[in-house]
């Protein structure tokens, strides 16, 4: 059975796109935000209001997501750093085990994300 060696490199690279995505996220928060500002002026109907709440509160609740993940893959990072500045370009099985549970909540999370922007525009087409 062969064994796959794992390198700090490896990870780091896999660390920087999904920091990138995760950025990404975050801008596209930030226009949604923007568009439900539009809305808000321009609706008065409170069934109309009540949906745009629903979607502030779940671009909040989706950007504290992004925070947590941003601060678990900075503290992943120190601990490649840690492990790099030892001498030990290949990492112990607990960080490798961390960073694969870490990449299944990214995987995660985009599903979250991807229904949420999909429901979003859905939403947007019909009052738009």
């Amino acid at each position: 059975m062969k064994k796959e060696l794992i390198f700090n490199s490896d990870l780091h690279f896999e660390h920087k796109l999904w920091r990138r995505e995760l950025f990404f996220w975050e801008d596209e928060l930030k226009s949604f935000n923007l568009r439900l500002d539009e809305l808000v002026n321009r609706w008065t109907n409170k069934e109309m209001l009540a949906q745009l709440e629903h979607y502030q509160n779940q671009f909040i609740l989706q950007e504290n997501n992004i925070d947590k993940l941003q601060n678990e893959i900075n503290i992943h990072e120190a601990n490649i750093s840690k492990s790099t500045k030892q001498g030990k370009d290949l990492l112990d099985i607990h960080l490798v085990k961390n960073h694969i549970e870490f990449r299944n909540k990214m995987e995660v999370q985009r599903h979250i994300y991807r229904d949420l922007k999909k429901e979003f525009f859905t939403f947007l087409s019909s009052y738009m």
